[in-house]
């Protein structure tokens, strides 16, 4: 029996990895084995470019192919063992992170991401994108100010707009797939939105 995999997405600020436990939490007390996991990262190699990533300035390109890059050593390692295992995968951002963040943010030709898209995961998608959702003047006020932002936190607002535009066309795109949290609530009501959606998914499983 295959597992279940969903990925969590939003700009920096918007919540998602407050509610990343809450998730594992519920799906355990529906007896499902959880493994989470993040992106980038969730590998020794991952991890190693994901310094490289949140903190050395780059080419444009050069950030989307060591994206895809530590995202296919995470598929091998992580992810598709733990399918086969029939765990739920968690994991805090997969592809749809880069088409908001290279795509919308940085401007590189969505073309060029569906071919990396296409190369590194042909036949993978979460099985459920949970898209946290809010403005961006409430996800910068959630930043916690006391620790050191990456580069891609100490963006510009019209990077955090693009970003947030590119999850929302992606929504649209995908609409069985990704489901958009009203993440501006309070954390109860934003858990209760999540543990529905959940609830759609276990059913069908």
């Amino acid at each position: 029996m295959t597992g279940k995999f969903i990925s969590f997405e939003g700009i920096d600020g918007a919540g998602k990895s407050t509610h990343i436990g809450f998730v594992a939490d519920y799906l355990a007390a529906q007896g499902k084995r959880v493994t989470a996991t993040r992106e980038p990262g969730g590998t020794p190699l991952g991890e190693k470019l994901r310094a490289l990533l949140l903190h050395e300035k780059m080419h444009l390109e050069t950030e989307a192919l060591l994206m895809f890059a530590s995202r296919r050593e995470h598929i091998a390692q992580v992810i598709e063992p733990a399918l086969a295992r029939g765990d739920w995968v968690l994991s805090d951002r997969f592809t749809d992170a880069s088409f908001a963040y290279q795509g919308g943010g940085r401007g590189l030709d969505l073309a060029k991401m569906d071919v990396l898209e296409t190369w590194v995961h042909p036949q993978l998608q979460p099985d459920l994108t949970l898209l946290f959702d809010v403005p961006l003047e409430v996800a910068r006020l959630r930043l916690d100010a006391t620790r050191t932002l990456d580069k891609f936190e100490r963006e510009h607002a019209d990077f955090f707009n693009a970003c947030r535009n590119e999850y929302l066309r992606r929504a649209r795109q995908f609409p069985q797939r990704i489901a958009v949290i009203d993440s501006t609530q309070s954390i109860a009501a934003t858990r209760d939105q999540i543990a529905s959606t959940l609830e759609r998914l276990l059913s069908a499983a």
